[in-house]
């Protein structure tokens, strides 16, 4: 074509660098933990085949990331895609692998097609696939135009970051790869869609109506709100750390949608605060969640069961794994002063504020005050999520045979999860000087580098000021929490010393021995959880008596459910009308020659008439 011209150059802006790193913090110590999980899992030669894998999915993560032309980043993403898919699918034999695969492989090029008509869509105005030419394009589009490219990328981004209702193929993905690929998957590749977004929307685009951050933000609620509750109901480890992937896409994308509607406010300060604060809980959330991915791997490959109510008694045939998971709980959790209190104390510090500065924007006000209280809502849930993951799994006393017997996994696992649980202590800790580093990295991608970005912010205050620096000191904050635990302690030990302490028999359930038949379940413990959000969660069981007679039950199967509305309403009737159009088009196919020559012959006429109108 006349005047196409492809620039297969990199781009290595602050952008591009953060992602880059994330990757890296996340793709060594998953290839580190790879080399323990797959032995004896698979044949040697599967074990290479998915090592080279792995190391050309982690290198077109990184193209795509660092890519300054559009068409170098769409092959890198669908070669992103496509890899990926192929370790989703690494063991060919397992039939929800498969189906997982496919459902993930079709979502991603649904994503793809979007994204591809919004490139072609800028590429009709600027004649050049160049990103610094998409961007000066974007300056001059039409506003009905920009807006259908920007639907395109929220549709194409928000596919591959699992942002609901585009998330179906996350919850059946993750739990079926290997757990080091759901590390990486979860960790950054999800991330990826976050960086596109980013990229295309925030720095090339540009944000040009109120209704747009409206839309993301409302998006980011139903995510978060949305991903814990049905991560809540779960009894798999894996696909419970999945739906909670989606919650904190959602966490990440409010902070996101605050920037552009913040921008609109013309409230420069506190849209880089809020981005910021995204960022934050990007690099927050590849660290817990692949943490917590591996505990689970862990877990799968000493117990051989991802289900929790087959788990229980782990922390002391665990101990390391243990340990970790439970940090990895307390920080997605939110609890201080750990990381991810660090980052969901921001968004909700940028939503407080955003309420009180939008005094020009009554409902607004309302509408971020909402948010906020959904963000507080999504934190206690995950909170009470992961009491019941951890509880379930590792405390009590183990609920099946091959749980009795389980013991810790060796260095190459345990040694990548000890790592990633000093980065939760080290980016909760050191809060003050990542945070100064990430402002500056907001402030390069919205453009706002006049100083905007130099602000003061107190952790235990309700808001940012403008200031020389950035001041978070969450270590201070520690000291305090544990000098105060300390003086709690001591009170108690000095109340206490002089009462004798008497030893009994544990009751349950009037049985004095606890097996794993009398223990709470994990799906006991989301019951009232169940019960109160029955409205959106529809719950429905299913039982099944087996008789010997009809006074005596032999067996008895007893079963909990929940419906999934967008499953339910939305992506089976389409589903199902696809299947029922394949069925319908068979009837094209008579296996006679004459017939194809005959479609091969109406096809070319039809062209023929098609091209002379043009």
């Amino acid at each position: 074509m006349e005047g196409f011209v492809v620039d297969w150059k990199l781009s290595f802006d602050a952008l591009s660098i953060f992602f880059g790193f994330i990757i890296l913090l996340v793709s060594i110590p998953s290839w580190m933990y790879s080399i323990g999980y797959m032995q004896g899992l698979y044949s040697g030669g599967r074990i290479l085949f998915a090592k080279i894998l792995l190391l050309l999915f982690i290198l077109t993560m990184f193209l795509v990331v660092f890519s300054a032309n559009a068409l170098l980043f769409l092959i890198a993403w669908e070669l992103m895609s496509l890899l990926s898919y192929f370790l989703v699918t690494l063991d060919p034999h397992e039939e929800k692998a498969s189906r997982a695969g496919l459902i993930y492989i079709l979502m991603a090029h649904i994503g793809t097609a979007f994204m591809t008509a919004a490139f072609l869509i800028i590429y009709s105005y600027s004649g050049s696939f160049d990103l610094s030419a998409f961007k000066e394009t974007c300056l001059i589009l039409p506003l009905k135009v920009k807006t259908t490219v920007f639907l395109c990328f929220l549709v194409g981004f928000g596919t591959k970051a699992g942002l609901i209702p585009f998330h179906i193929w996350l919850p059946f993905a993750h739990p079926e790869a290997p757990s080091h690929i759901s590390a990486i998957m979860s960790g950054v590749m999800i991330k990826i869609g976050i960086y596109g977004f980013l990229r295309f929307v925030l720095f090339t685009l540009g944000v040009e109506e109120l209704w747009w951050g409206n839309l993301v933000l409302v998006l980011a609620a139903l995510s978060a709100a949305g991903g814990i509750l049905y991560a809540l109901m779960e009894k798999d480890l894996k696909k419970m750390l999945a739906y909670s992937s989606i919650e904190n896409i959602g966490i990440i994308m409010l902070g996101i949608g605050g920037y552009m509607i913040f921008v609109k406010m013309n409230q420069p300060l506190l849209a880089v605060f809020s981005l910021a604060a995204a960022l934050y809980h990007i690099i927050n959330h590849a660290i817990f969640k692949t943490l917590l991915f591996m505990g689970a791997g862990s877990i799968l490959k000493t117990c051989g069961t991802k289900n929790m109510e087959k788990l229980g008694g782990l922390i002391k045939l665990m101990p390391v794994t243990a340990f970790c998971f439970l940090i990895g709980a307390l920080a997605i959790s939110a609890l201080p002063p750990l990381n991810g209190f660090i980052s969901e104390w921001l968004l909700l510090q940028a939503l407080f504020y955003g309420a009180l500065a939008g005094a020009t924007f009554a409902k607004m006000k309302i509408f971020l005050a909402l948010l906020a209280g959904i963000l507080a809502l999504t934190g206690g849930l995950a909170a009470a999520c992961f009491v019941k993951a951890f509880g379930i799994s590792f405390l009590a006393v183990p609920r099946s045979k091959k749980t009795e017997t389980a013991s810790d996994s060796g260095w190459s696992i345990k040694a990548p999860m000890i790592f990633l649980t000093a980065l939760i202590f080290i980016f909760g800790l050191f809060a003050g000087p990542v945070f100064k580093i990430l402002t500056g990295v907001a402030a390069s991608v919205s453009g706002l580098n006049n100083g905007a970005a130099a602000f003061t912010f107190n952790v235990l205050s309700l808001a940012p000021q403008e200031g020389s620096g950035v001041h978070l000191n969450n270590l201070l904050l520690s000291g305090a929490l544990v000098l105060i635990g300390i003086f709690v302690f001591s009170i108690f030990k000095v109340i206490s010393r002089e009462k004798s302490i008497t030893y009994g028999k544990t009751w349950t359930c009037g049985y004095y021995s606890v097996n794993g038949r009398n223990q709470y379940t994990a799906t006991g413990f989301s019951k009232p959880f169940r019960v109160a959000f029955s409205f959106i969660l529809m719950p429905y069981r299913k039982m099944e008596k087996i008789r010997d007679s009809y006074y005596h039950v032999k067996s008895f199967k007893y079963e909990v459910h929940t419906k999934q509305l967008l499953n339910e309403y939305f992506y089976k009737p389409v589903i199902n009308r696809i299947f029922r159009f394949a069925e319908w088009s068979r009837k094209l196919q008579q296996g006679s020659v004459h017939i194809y020559i005959g479609y091969i012959f109406l096809a070319l006429v039809f062209l023929i008439i098609f091209l002379k109108r043009f």
